[in-house]
């Protein structure tokens, strides 16, 4: 494993067109991450197709997660490529350009402290709340509130990760915008204080 570092770290294979990478970010091998932001410290394991997104900090997202995944025209006379991607079968024919700015514009958004499980998806314009966890193999399809779990297909709340007044607390404290020195400063606080003590001497 790299020491991570400012500089995001992009293992072998990764396809990463007009995206924005934050500090600590590590990108795992053949992902492709397309017109997104991923935040400091986050990171995405082997082939993780992110489009389309906006991806908080601390976000832990598992091996082949597809997030933002584009549709086709399911009104037109046909979903194919041909309808939008037109030039590469025709010399005379440009892209769809208002099709691709449709795409471009639903937006999914990840929020910090996530963790998105192997193989799940997460739909165009759907928001997975901060310190929220999605189950492996989940399918998202509306928004996913703080600090809750969900799983299936669609998927589903299973329970909250902790109680209310924890949450709202965690989300008050945002501790993910602490500077790098005041994370390893607390660190052992992190590992070692039941979530109730971490708050209390937190916030």
């Amino acid at each position: 494993m790299p020491r991570l570092s400012q500089e995001p770290f992009l293992h072998e294979g990764c396809e990463i067109t007009g995206a924005t990478l934050g500090r600590y970010v590590e990108i795992g091998a053949g992902s492709r991450v397309l017109f997104s932001s991923i935040a400091d410290y986050s990171y995405c394991d082997r082939f993780a197709d992110i489009a389309n997104a906006e991806v908080g900090k601390f976000a832990n997202i598992a091996s082949f997660v597809r997030i933002g995944p584009t549709d086709h025209p399911m009104s037109q006379a046909s979903l194919h490529h041909f309808l939008y991607r037109s030039a590469d079968y025709w010399d005379d024919a440009g892209i769809d350009e208002a099709f691709f700015a449709h795409r471009k514009s639903r937006v999914a958004r990840i929020g910090h402290d996530t963790w998105i499980g192997h193989g799940a998806v997460i739909r165009p314009e759907v928001t997975v709340g901060d310190g929220a966890v999605v189950a492996a193999s989940a399918v998202v399809t509306k928004d996913v509130a703080p600090y809750t779990i969900v799983a299936g297909v669609p998927a589903r709340e299973i329970r909250p990760r902790f109680a209310p007044e924890i949450a709202e607390r965690l989300i008050a404290l945002a501790w993910w915008d602490w500077s790098h020195d005041t994370l390893r400063a607390r660190l052992e606080d992190f590992r070692h204080l039941p979530i109730e003590a971490f708050v209390e001497k937190y916030g």
